[in-house]
């Protein structure tokens, strides 16, 4: 039943790294996949399987789909109004040194945009401004993959992490601890790693105080909001500071090479308070709105607007719950609060809306089949047995290849909520069968997250995406070599940290 249950995604791999399929394509076949398996090799009955199905669209609907088209969105009509120019100026006018401006862009700033949106936004928008100052596009690409790669479970306001949490039933706030502590030394590594990509260990000279702001600055603050907040602020809050603590070392610290000295350089850039305030405004009010309806009793109230649904008519199942007054709503209502103060019309605003939906539709197509493979998976037992067979391969060492897979998963499917959606189930199944307490079976949870960031680095469509933004096309195996380098120490740095981990849990 091993091969069975593994056809789905064997399948992703074949088409999406040997056919070279877009995901849109490959994942619906997946789905059809997973039912005749689940139909005809593990007994589970049609209606079941489709209210399974159902179901999971339902899921990728709402609340998976919504913060995808609401944080596109926001990002789009920041573009409209101007708003995007206005912050890339002022980020690139902080420092004249091209190190520093990788560190801004693409790792601070960067963090910030894949914590807010995700989907490879950061990888497009940082490539690209890297490019505006003068970097190499290559190395622009190379630069906001590594980024990238680090910030990816916190992608769309901790989008990956709590999905995970919700299809595992554990804890968020445990789900999004555990997984800031397995990718602590990734993090305070990866500003280091990023300069030695741009150009050799030479770039480094003068710049490990600022990567070491850059890495601790991010760390810290995202371990302490997973802890008090959950994942949906611990990225974002960890992204602020980590990029102001960067502008404010830049500041007062000049750093003055001629070798990385920008070319043309704007000296008689200057923007008024309240013209930056504008330009930020769209990401001020979601960072408020957030932390606003994490207050206990706030949150309590807006947690009573739900609605629930017996869709699943299979063993064991329980009712779906959808609740309203959440990340997407804040969003959105953020996104036009922002248009608005900033001159854009309800018609401009649909206008831009119809157009992000518009482009958003092959990312529909996977998200929602993906989702609905998932629930089969995990309905009909097809996880459970890869789970078994794993397990009976691995042993007790199993908690050290818990982030390879996660990475594999992130690979295949280019997100990281695809990942998590797809192989959480298994990691935890996986977990039960070697015996593991309920803790610990978090902690493998959590490893899936953390290796989906490993594999962000070497996905296809992560490429795709930053080699298009800088329009370097045809150099996505020379990104890729590279990107292999970085990705085969990490995963095997995460696979120690996982398995030392979960024996002390």
């Amino acid at each position: 039943m091993f091969i069975q249950g593994l056809a789905p995604i064997l399948w992703l791999i074949v088409a999406l790294s040997i056919l070279k399929l877009p995901a849109w394509k490959a994942c619906p076949v997946a789905l059809v996949i997973s039912v005749i398996m689940a139909s005809q090799f593990f007994d589970m009955p049609i209606t079941d399987v489709m209210t399974g199905t159902l179901e999971g669209a339902l899921m990728a609907i709402w609340p998976i789909l919504g913060v995808i088209v609401s944080a596109i969105f926001a990002y789009n009509l920041t573009v409209h109004t101007g708003g995007m120019d206005k912050i890339k100026d002022m980020l690139s006018s902080v420092s004249t040194d091209k190190r520093m401006l990788i560190l801004i862009i693409a790792w601070g700033f960067g963090a910030f945009l894949e914590c807010m949106s995700g989907f490879g936004t950061a990888v497009a928008i940082g490539a690209s401004m890297l490019v505006t100052v003068g970097v190499p596009p290559v190395s622009a690409v190379i630069a906001c993959l590594i980024s990238n790669a680090a910030m990816s479970s916190f992608g769309s306001v901790g989008l990956p992490l709590t999905t995970l949490a919700k299809l595992t039933n554990f804890d968020p706030l445990q789900i999004a601890t555990y997984t800031t502590l397995q990718l602590g030394s990734m993090v305070i590594l990866m500003p280091f790693i990023m300069l030695i990509a741009f150009d050799g260990m030479k770039a480094l000279k003068g710049m490990i105080p600022a990567c070491l702001i850059g890495g601790f600055g991010f760390c810290i603050p995202s371990c302490l909001g997973a802890v008090t907040m959950g994942a949906d602020l611990a990225g974002i809050g960890g992204a602020v500071f980590a990029m102001a603590a960067l502008v404010i070392y830049a500041k007062k610290f000049p750093i003055k090479d001629p070798e990385y000295e920008i070319d043309d350089y704007n000296e008689n850039f200057s923007i008024t308070f309240g013209e930056a305030v504008r330009a930020w405004l769209v990401f001020l009010l979601i960072f408020v709105f957030l932390i606003i309806c994490s207050v206990p009793a706030i949150s309590a109230v807006l947690k009573t607007v739900v609605t629930k649904v017996m869709i699943y008519t299979g063993p064991d199942a329980a009712p779906t719950s959808f609740q309203w007054i959440t990340t997407p709503t804040i969003l959105f209502i953020s996104a036009v609060i922002a248009g608005l103060v900033n001159g854009a019309t309800f018609a401009d605003m649909a206008k831009v809306l119809n157009r992000t939906v518009k482009t958003l539709i092959p990312t529909f197509i996977t998200i929602i089949t993906i989702i609905a493979t998932a629930r089969i998976m995990g309905y009909s037992g097809m996880t459970m047995a890869i789970a078994t067979a794993t397990v009976a391969a691995t042993g007790t060492f199993y908690p050290f290849i818990a982030p390879v897979i996660g990475s594999i998963g992130a690979f295949i499917t280019g997100s990281a909520t695809s990942s998590c959606v797809l192989l959480s189930k298994l990691q935890v199944d996986s977990a039960i069968a070697i015996g593991l307490n309920e803790t610990a079976q978090a902690w493998i949870a959590a490893a899936n997250a953390s290796g989906s960031c490993v594999g962000k680095v070497i996905s296809p469509q992560s490429i795709a995406i930053g080699a298009a933004a800088v329009g370097a096309f045809g150099v996505e195996s020379q990104i890729m070599k590279f990107a292999v380098k970085v990705y085969l120490p990490f995963v095997l740095i995460m696979g120690f940290v996982v398995y030392f981990g979960q024996a002390m849990l």
